[in-house]
């Protein structure tokens, strides 16, 4: 009998491991347009510009993915899914066009921002800071 209980107690660990391991939710592929990733970002990146992005990114992104783009922001933990570290390689090689593409039209737990800022200027100045956030 103790000999069947320990045996259903490991199964059952086992079980909930590989539920909770299996339930982490990955990071879907988020394909973009062709036309839209070649898009060149025609804002130059200076001071003025940075600046800009920085306004932005504080006033719309901060709260979900953090002031140094960690995805760590004070609202990180209450989205079904977790928000983009900024700083890392597989977003930072993303093309300028791709990430104009993801935020002007969302997906999601991350909300289109062609409204919320609707001079493209704008979304490319955002662009720009997002760049600085690499590690």
């Amino acid at each position: 009998m103790k000999r069947k209980l320990t045996l259903f107690g490991a199964v059952l660990a086992l079980s909930i491991m590989s539920f909770a391991f299996t339930s982490i939710q990955q990071p879907k592929p988020w394909p973009v347009p062709e036309k839209n990733a070649k898009m060149a970002n025609p804002v130059k990146s200076n001071g003025e510009s940075i600046a800009a992005g920085k306004a932005l990114w504080n006033l719309h992104c901060a709260s979900c993915h953090g002031k140094k783009g960690l995805g760590d922001g004070s609202k990180a933990a209450q989205l079904k899914t977790t928000p983009q570290d900024m700083s890392k390689a597989d977003l930072q090689s993303q093309s300028d066009g791709s990430i104009y593409y993801k935020i002007a039209e969302g997906r999601d737990d991350m909300p289109s921002f062609k409204k919320k800022i609707p001079e493209s200027e704008d979304i490319w100045n955002l662009v720009v800071f997002i760049r600085t956030l690499k590690k």
